[in-house]
């Protein structure tokens, strides 16, 4: 015969018992105390406790037990039930309070973790969309406004037309710019645009695109410069065209919220055996540790107004984080206010080696 409790531990049931038992006892002693003459009595209450805490124990479980799952357990369910099945479909009729107590703390957590979650990305959705659509909405006004007054008579203006043509067109590559960027996150996060791994010397990698930022950097008055310990070349197996794109969009954010005559230094340096770490460091103003977890979100700036004067589309560190994921590797971000901004990736080293001679 199935009984219905489980003789386990249960608090509440012991502590009513005992509560009532103590009662009862200091009672029984009072008794044999003053009225009765029985010169064992103080035995006789003590064997009568027992028995009253045992039974008492079989009674109140057997209550609690019954109360628990005719009424409190399927109220509650009921009412879990009518919020998400899914959260009651796992209760079997045998389990105890503590047991029904603690899956319902549980699936409590887990629903309070999923609403958080749900919480973010609809923050993180909104945000994103109202970052985009600034994105696209000042080119896009200002083709417009270029096209419309060409249309309404100023391309008889030669000078005029050519202009304002010229102008439309930078707007018309920046929209263009935007949604490449959007389109190349895309493939990485769906998993379409894999890496195309290779070895090849870093360094020579560097040179050139300190070549490519050479006119930047002049016009921002930042110098470029990398540390090289010997003349040996040092060789990473990765996808040499997007890790030029990685290193690009570092310096050239590097050079854009650089300090004036300030530098962008490029280090590269063993990780471990396997690994080797590429630094791109300068003295910038720095970023405040606040903004340092969401730098790589899309569109994400530190100043809005400052950071849309100095152009890009804002993609630039969400796609470097990209790659570095595509190629399996970590990037980090170090910063100071005042002292300068810090970021760096890792690269694995050739599996066979090399020989430079």
């Amino acid at each position: 015969m199935k009984l219905p409790f489980k003789f386990k531990s249960n608090p509440q049931a012991f502590r009513a018992s005992l509560y009532i038992t103590l009662f009862a006892f200091i009672l029984e002693l009072i008794f044999f105390q003053f009225i009765s003459s029985n010169s064992d009595s103080g035995n006789q209450a003590l064997l009568n406790s027992v028995l009253y805490f045992l039974i008492l124990f079989i009674i109140v479980r057997i209550t609690i037990e019954i109360y628990i799952r005719k009424y409190i357990r399927i109220r509650v369910s009921k009412i879990l039930n009518e919020l998400n099945p899914e959260i009651v479909k796992d209760f079997s009729e045998d389990k105890n309070l503590e047991i029904i107590t603690d899956e319902i703390i549980t699936k409590a957590r887990e629903r309070r973790s999923e609403i958080n979650v749900l919480k973010n990305q609809e923050n993180y959705r909104r945000e994103f969309l109202g970052n985009i659509s600034h994105e696209l909405k000042t080119p896009l006004f200002t083709i417009q406004g270029y096209i419309l007054t060409l249309v309404e008579g100023a391309m008889k203006d030669k000078k005029v037309r050519e202009k304002y043509l010229k102008r439309a067109a930078k707007g018309v590559d920046r929209l263009i710019s935007i949604v490449k960027d959007l389109d190349l996150i895309t493939q990485f996060e769906s998993g379409i645009k894999t890496v195309d791994k290779s070895d090849f010397n870093i360094y020579e990698l560097v040179e050139n695109v300190f070549e490519l930022m050479e006119f930047e950097s002049e016009k921002n008055n930042i110098t470029l410069q990398y540390e090289k310990d010997n003349i040996t070349p040092t060789y990473v197996y990765a996808d040499q065209e997007r890790i030029l794109q990685v290193l690009t969009n570092l310096v050239v954010n590097s050079i854009k919220y650089g300090s004036n005559n300030g530098y962008t230094k490029v280090l590269v340096e063993d990780f471990n055996k396997e690994k080797v770490i590429i630094k791109v460091i300068d003295d910038g103003e720095g970023i405040e540790k606040e903004h340092l977890p969401r730098l790589f979100e899309r569109f994400y700036r530190i100043d809005k107004n400052r950071s849309r004067k100095k152009g890009g589309s804002g993609l630039g560190l969400s796609i470097v984080k990209h790659i570095i994921e595509a190629h399996k590797e970590q990037i980090f971000v170090k910063s100071k206010i005042g002292v300068g901004t810090e970021f760096s990736f890792t690269l694995q080293k050739p599996k066979t080696s090399i020989n430079f001679l």
